[in-house]
């Protein structure tokens, strides 16, 4: 099967085995570490049979390979569990319950989720266009004073760190200007305007640090680009600077961007956590920290899954957009 079907049917058996191997390493580095789980889970006044109990009732006394096999039944067909006074059904995907509140993990997930995509999401649209623009700007003027001060913002943006840069937005903004509230989470369907507004600072905070990034390599990849044979033919023939920069050498430049923004869009999900924590925001990266203090294994193994199956899909898209951007590319 040729073209993009047959892409799209090799990137999601190639997906299904990434994720599989990544359950694995997963499963087997969390569940397998020394430390009694069933004693933290229940707590330090627990009895030796307070603790033999959660244990049982958790299934950790059964061998690794077994408790894997139950993971990846309820991923497969859901699962039944006992939370002591009930059995609690689990449909699938089915990633577990919680160690600390009995709850779904898969639910879990899905209330944190849309916090952190609305996150990624605007930052995304804000760090490419300050990013690509910046950079582009720079390779235009390159050797001016405008490309000296352009870079100079670039190397203070990628050596600040997003602490840093949140916390001086709400001093400035929301204490000295007042010119926003501070962020408080309003869902996109509850309110778009105030989702957006709250959303603000966060997007700004995580976006100028990226946009950073973006700047360098769009400057890189369009020097090396502008001084290809091809844009000295078009400079030649008399083709307008702005058109070869803009139609010719951007598209031409654009592969690294595209592959950039795809691995910060699948780490961002999970990996958004100073940005979440500093602003208050109950997204996955601020859940996975919290899972992780308190062993909550499920959730954690869980919410790795959820990021890694976004790593996996940004990098497909970005496939796909590189055959978009560059003719040449054949999806294979």
């Amino acid at each position: 099967m040729n073209g993009v079907p047959g892409f799209v049917l090799r990137r999601a058996v190639g997906a299904a085995v990434t994720l599989l191997v990544i359950s694995v390493i997963v499963y087997v580095v969390f569940y397998a570490t020394p430390g009694n789980v069933a004693q933290i889970t229940c707590g330090p006044r627990c009895s030796p049979e307070q603790v033999h109990q959660v244990a049982r009732q958790l299934n950790l006394d059964d061998p690794l390979f077994v408790r894997y096999g139950h993971f990846l039944q309820g991923l497969v067909a859901g699962q039944d569990y006992s939370t002591g006074t009930s059995v609690q059904h689990c449909s699938a995907p089915c990633l577990g319950l919680s160690y600390q509140s009995d709850q779904q993990v898969t639910q879990l997930i899905l209330t944190k989720l849309p916090v952190s995509l609305s996150l990624v999401a605007g930052a995304m649209v804000i760090w490419l266009v300050l990013g690509v623009g910046t950079g582009v700007l720079s390779a235009w003027r390159r050797g001016r004073l405008s490309e000296r001060v352009l870079t100079g913002i670039t190397l203070a943006g990628t050596a600040t760190p997003v602490f840093v840069i949140g916390l001086v937005l709400m001093i400035v903004v929301c204490g000295e200007l007042q010119l926003l509230p501070f962020p408080q989470y309003v869902a996109l369907g509850d309110d778009p305007e105030q989702w957006a507004w709250n959303l603000l600072l966060p997007w700004l905070s995580l976006a100028l640090i990226e946009a950073a990034a973006f700047a360098r390599l769009t400057r890189a990849s369009m020097l090396e680009t502008l001084a290809e044979d091809h844009i000295r033919t078009f400079r030649a023939y008399g083709v307008g600077e702005r058109s070869i920069v803009g139609r010719h050498a951007l598209r031409g430049a654009f592969a690294p961007v595209i592959a950039l923004n795809a691995n910060n869009v699948g780490s961002a999900i999970g990996g958004a956590v100073l940005t979440e924590t500093l602003f208050g925001l109950p997204g996955v990266g601020q859940e996975l920290v919290h899972a992780v203090n308190v062993v909550d294994l499920p959730v954690v193994v869980g919410m790795v899954l959820v990021i890694g199956f976004f790593v996996v899909l940004a990098n497909a898209v970005a496939d796909v957009l590189y055959a978009v951007a560059d003719r040449r590319v054949v999806l294979t």
